[in-house]
């Protein structure tokens, strides 16, 4: 029997814009991204379309969604416009996340599994927010234009899983493809907040990008987070010294229309 065919949203997807569609005033979470590699591989919609929230479906370029392995250093995270935490606020965190679109045609992300190395945050986001993140060793070392991010996991489970990525950073991208700003002009995240399914909004400076050379990508994260195991070399490889990134307060993503 062929495939079901998967709703569409309601309202056609917003349009991909490398700036913020609106700046956040008043930020629900302050934080800075620094330091991250975007490792991204092709994916079947069909694939990953149980794994995301009610009211939302997988967003497609040209019929082919992705999944990202994304490794980076959180700095400085902070409620409202109270000035970021400099330690607890600050650590390693490695996730992976698919690509989605509700039914008003916000285009968001959906975050599988959040590995970071601070106990305390984990317990927060799990606890308060039932965000995926999982406690992990990790660290992120620098060596000239190389930088290698390892993780490796410590609780709730599975124990061990991990990854180990390095890559050599190269010229920057002045006029980023199609598909380079589909994967990193993500202006909100879709998941369950507080035991509903919501929308969040965020707010940052365009991406300074900059093409990358996968020198080691051993991981069994994608996994780990119930995705098959990917297929063939990551179909983009890129890097960005950062941005500081504002959230704002969530919003219910709506229903979808059946077929």
């Amino acid at each position: 029997m062929p495939p079901t065919p998967l709703p569409d949203p309601q309202d056609a997807p917003h349009p991909i814009t490398a700036d913020a569609p609106e700046a956040i005033a008043r930020p629900l979470l302050t934080q800075s991204w620094l330091d991250l590699t975007f490792v991204h591989w092709a994916a079947d919609p069909a694939d990953v379309a149980p794994l995301l929230p009610p009211g939302t479906v997988p967003d497609t370029l040209d019929g082919v969604t992705y999944v990202g392995l994304v490794a980076f250093r959180m700095h400085r995270v902070g409620w409202l416009r109270l000035p970021g935490v400099p330690y607890l606020g600050t650590f390693p965190e490695t996730n992976v996340r698919l690509y989605s679109v509700d039914a008003h045609g916000r285009r968001g992300v959906v975050f599988l599994s959040l590995d970071a190395s601070r106990l305390i945050p984990v317990a927060v986001g799990r606890i308060g927010f039932r965000m995926p993140y999982l406690w992990s060793r990790m660290g992120i070392r620098h060596d000239g234009d190389t930088v290698t991010y390892t993780s490796s996991r410590r609780w709730p489970g599975p124990r061990g899983a991990g990854s180990r990525i390095t890559v050599r950073r190269g010229e920057r991208i002045e006029e980023p493809t199609e598909l380079e700003h589909f994967l990193t002009a993500r202006w909100g995240m879709h998941g369950a907040f507080f035991g509903r399914s919501v929308y969040l909004p965020n707010a940052h400076p365009r991406w300074p990008l900059y093409r990358a050379e996968l020198a080691v990508c051993e991981e069994n994260l994608v996994t780990a987070a119930g995705l098959p195991r990917p297929a063939g070399e990551p179909v983009s490889v890129l890097y960005s010294p950062g941005v500081p990134a504002r959230f704002g307060l969530p919003a219910r993503p709506g229903g979808l229309r059946t077929p």
